[in-house]
């Protein structure tokens, strides 16, 4: 199953590693020196829930985002 919110379809997003070197010039040094960068993915935080939606119990991959936004309430 993909890395994906069932209510916002937040979902994975790819970026880069940027390794830097050296101290900034704002601190006083003569600057950042940027090296190769790679690739990497960021994933959301997701939480298996149980909710009850329509008198049906059925357990939903929420973002934490949904679940503290109030978008979907947790069963006991």
């Amino acid at each position: 199953m993909a890395h994906v919110c069932e209510i916002c379809g937040k979902g994975t997003i790819s970026g880069n590693i940027v390794p830097r070197k050296g101290l900034a010039k704002k601190n006083k040094g003569v600057g950042q020196h940027i090296g190769v960068t790679k690739k990497r993915v960021f994933r959301p935080n997701l939480v298996n829930v149980k909710t009850t939606i329509d008198g049906t119990t059925r357990t939903y991959t929420v973002c934490t985002r949904c679940l503290r936004s109030g978008f979907i309430e947790k069963t006991v």
